[in-house]
């Protein structure tokens, strides 16, 4: 007998690929994730279930914990050009450019920086023609145009002391060039490329220090400073001021071949002649009194060697001067003016405007390879 029945057929289950699974795990993973990421910590931790202590003790937390709390301050750059702007002047020359046939007049434009409130002003030697210019006219931030006349300058240090017939003007404070920094912050303000762009106010870093420039065939500016404030024809004479609003430099050449490379005259070279002038009315230089030149180009013009590796070689005394009194001799190198190194010509010259006349100095010279001190009475040059 047949023990099967035909009219209840059954049919065996499908087998499930291995997709279905990894699909299911996959979507049971996303729904697990989100109740354990969101759904937990909102809802269920510390209402329903107790709150797990990785959310509640020193565990690292993944947000950005920086806080900012905003303070309203002036721009450092904002506030120096505040401080000293009403003290920085445009200054205009006509100069007579003449030739072997004919002359005509040569307009030039510059930048000053007041100095003292009863119209002393500070600028470059070459601002107003090293002396030459048969016009200067000084022009103030109020608009005023005042006539100015020179008291002092030195081309060599380029440097000019201006004064005009006003009171009450807005000076400007003068720091200490001795203590800035390579990297401290620079300020310059001028008027570059003509008065169309009067108190043009840059900014940048202090990049160097004592660096010396070749400004012709004949002359070398030492013991400068070197700035990547921006700094362009008409700035000369200008101020450069640190962070506080300070004078520690006056703005006086760029190199044209390159970008960010300014120069300033430190301003402690100068303070000496500002007070004497401000004091006296005039500033009289003090001399040693001989010709010279740096030990290395005497070596090299006279194809020679000489017993010292620096200093200016004495090469004619000047009868009856304080070089002549203290008992110098050609020949002898001066290596030191008191505790000041001398390492050139005009090095030597920004020594001497550190003392008057009447005052007296300790020589340090180097006389056929033996160390001797004279000491020299300045008189006036």
């Amino acid at each position: 007998m047949n023990d099967f029945n035909y009219g209840s057929y059954y049919k065996p289950p499908k087998r499930r690929g291995i997709f279905s699974y990894v699909l299911v795990a996959l979507i049971a993973g996303m729904i697990g994730g989100l109740v354990t990421a969101y759904v937990a910590p909102t809802y269920l931790y510390g209402r329903i279930i107790p709150t797990p202590e990785i959310y509640t003790e020193g565990q690292p937390s993944m947000m950005n914990t920086v806080t900012i709390n905003p303070v309203e301050e002036i721009n450092v750059v904002a506030a120096v050009a505040t401080k000293a702007v009403s003290s920085v002047v445009g200054i205009t020359t006509v100069s007579i450019e003449r030739d072997f046939f004919w002359s005509r007049p040569v307009e030039g434009v510059g930048s000053g920086v007041v100095v003292n409130s009863d119209g002393y002003i500070l600028t470059n030697s070459h601002v107003i023609g090293d002396g030459n210019a048969q016009e200067i006219q000084v022009l103030f931030e109020n608009g005023d145009k005042v006539q100015g006349r020179v008291l002092w300058y030195d081309a060599t240090l380029d440097l000019a002391v201006v004064k005009v017939n006003a009171t009450n003007l807005h000076v400007a404070e003068l720091g200490d060039s001795d203590e800035i920094r390579v990297g401290e912050l620079a300020v310059a303000i001028g008027n570059p490329l003509g008065l169309d762009f009067q108190r043009t106010v840059t900014s940048g870093v202090i990049s160097g220090l004592h660096r010396s420039v070749q400004i012709n065939q004949y002359n070398v500016m030492e013991d400068l400073i070197q700035t990547d404030a921006s700094i362009n024809p008409g700035n000369s004479g200008g101020p450069l001021l640190n962070s506080t609003g300070q004078v520690i430099g006056i703005n006086t050449a760029k190199i044209q071949t390159g970008e960010g490379l300014g120069f300033s005259i430190p301003i402690n070279l100068v303070k000496p002649v500002i007070e004497e002038i401000v004091r006296e009315g005039s500033f009289k230089n003090v001399y040693i009194g001989f010709t010279g030149s740096e030990v290395e180009i005497y070596e090299v013009q006279m194809d020679t060697d000489l017993p010292a590796d620096y200093g200016v070689v004495a090469i004619e005394i000047l009868p009856g001067s304080p070089a002549d009194e203290a008992g110098l001799r050609p020949l002898d190198v001066i290596t030191y003016v008191d505790d000041e190194k001398v390492t050139s010509m005009s090095n030597l010259r920004k020594i001497l405007y550190n003392y008057r006349i009447g005052e007296s100095a300790e020589l340090t010279i180097n006389r056929d390879g033996t160390t001797r001190k004279v000491t020299v009475r300045f008189k006036e040059f």
